[in-house]
């Protein structure tokens, strides 16, 4: 039995020549003939060479990986219970599904209200407005990713530090102005933005309160490569404080450019080599800028790192942490490390259990835990905090939030060109009739929602849907309020589930 694809991919538009026999080991076709004109990856990468490592179809698109890995969240089944109520009076009248308290708070000195216990993790590219627009909408976290400046036709750098980016303000805003009182939009640091002074530019200009320094790079935990198509725009690169490989400033380089020779240029995010010494004085000097709330944001590293990050944050006097499992996707990755890196969310979440409670052991005052990595509906979010109780109180929803945003944008512009799809046009003819939810947001903005963006309340809606089936699992336990659900929530159904219980996954 193999856990890897064969070597095809929907991202590189690949397919096998003969797809009902396969080598299992190295995923190429059994027979594989001198004729073929390769269309599976090896072929591609025969003809285009080192461009086929990361993903090549245009346009807004989310990658994901194709592996199945052997356990997932699946592997464990949802409790249920028939007697009594936590959270609400023991009264078949007061003790519903409408009662049940999905709010939560995230803050040690200052406080985030979240009306759901989830975030929308780090984007900075596809349907942002939306995506943060309906994160504010629903009452939920959300986090503009590394990097965003680089995306801005406008930045300016002055001596290598960042005064001017009108993009960062654009993102703000997108949360801000449906802003009700829950909720908070952060922004993402890698090391290239703090070298650039990113963050001091957001906390003094823009006015963020809420900042996620990210260990590791891209989507999980790979050195970011962005191929730059001139010797002009590598320089303007450099120049931005970039690190661009080969040195465009080189005249060697430049003169191998010209002649069409050597390697082709390469914009590279420097590793992080982020030290508890750097990062408790840098967190003083921006919490000093108005800093309120820092959070962290990790992933599926070696088990010594996960706990050494665990270990700073408390130092560090962070706020949150998300830890980010495999099998997840969205940012554009190397397609064999979307699929050959990492374990799964839900062994991530088993490792982590058993960490945090020794650690607690020890005295420790631990920050809160966000779990995310190939998540989407609310058993997903029902597992991952029961698993993880009282560790773990928050969920993260990228990919499929980002998909709602797509799916209530592309059917507003139907709706405005008349062109409505038939499973949609039995509700009606206008945005109005045909989004449910929309009263809902009626009842909090008043009739100016009418004029929301229909992407925006995409999200809302895939959140509300979320929100409302993860009441439905807590009230089948008997629990109204987040804080009482419990790793008894959640039984195993097979025999690496149980060891995922015991912790057992990476020991």
């Amino acid at each position: 039995m193999t856990y890897s694809p064969n070597l095809s991919s929907a991202l590189n538009k690949t397919s096998m020549r003969d797809p009902k026999f396969n080598s299992p080991c190295s995923g190429m076709c059994t027979l594989c003939i001198g004729e073929c004109s390769g269309p599976c990856e090896i072929g591609l990468s025969a003809i285009r060479g080192a461009d086929t490592v990361y993903p090549n179809i245009p346009g807004e698109i989310q990658y994901a990986s194709a592996k199945d890995y052997p356990v997932d969240y699946s592997h464990f089944t949802i409790n249920g219970r028939v007697f009594g109520a936590l959270g609400a009076p023991e009264d078949s009248d007061l003790a519903t599904v409408y009662h049940v308290n999905t709010e939560t708070t995230i803050g040690k000195k200052h406080p985030v209200p979240l009306a759901l216990p989830l975030i929308l993790p780090a984007l900075a590219k596809l349907n942002w407005r939306d995506y943060f627009g309906g994160a504010a909408m629903a009452g939920v976290l959300t986090v503009i990713g590394e990097s965003v400046v680089d995306k801005d036709s406008q930045l300016v750098v002055e001596n290598g530090k960042v005064t001017s980016c009108p993009l960062l303000h654009e993102m703000f805003d997108s949360f801000q102005k449906y802003y009700r009182g829950y909720g908070q939009i952060i922004l993402q640091a890698n090391l290239d933005d703090e070298l650039r002074g990113v963050l001091d530019y957001a906390v003094k200009e823009v006015g963020f309160k809420g900042i996620e320094i990210k260990f590791g790079q891209a989507a999980k935990g790979i050195q970011a490569m962005g191929l730059i198509g001139s010797l002009e725009e590598a320089l303007k690169q450099k120049y931005n404080g970039n690190l661009v490989l080969p040195d465009p400033e080189d005249p060697k380089v430049q003169e191998n450019y010209k002649n069409r020779m050597g390697k082709p240029f390469r914009l590279y995010n420097r590793l992080p080599m982020w030290t508890e010494e750097y990062l408790v004085k840098r967190l003083d000097e921006l919490r000093a800028m108005g800093v309120e709330n820092v959070y962290f944001k990790m992933t599926c590293y070696d088990e010594q790192d996960m706990e050494k990050v665990l270990r700073m944050a408390a130092k560090c006097d962070v706020d949150m942490i998300t830890f980010d499992g495999a099998g997840g996707g969205s940012g554009g990755s190397p397609i064999k490390m979307m699929n050959e890196w990492g374990v799964p969310t839900v062994a991530m979440e088993s490792t982590l259990y058993k960490m945090m409670e020794r650690l607690d052991r020890e005295g420790i005052v631990l920050p809160q835990i966000a779990i995310t990595g190939g998540l989407s509906t609310e058993d997903h979010v029902f597992k991952v905090l029961s698993m993880g109780a009282p560790y773990v109180q928050v969920v993260g929803l990228c990919r499929a939030a980002m998909a709602a945003a797509f799916a209530g944008r592309t059917i507003g512009e139907l709706i405005e060109k008349g062109n409505i799809p038939k499973e949609y046009a039995k509700y009606g003819s206008t945005v109005q009739e045909i989004f449910a939810d929309l009263p809902e947001l009626r009842a909090i903005y008043g009739e100016e929602a009418d004029d929301f963006a229909p992407g925006a309340i995409g999200v809302y809606s895939y959140l509300n849907r979320v929100g409302l089936g993860l009441s439905q699992f807590m009230a089948l336990n008997r629990k109204f309020a987040l804080e009482y659900i419990d790793r008894s929530d959640i039984l195993p159904l097979t025999r690496d589930a149980k060891d995922l219980m015991d912790g057992k996954w990476l020991q």
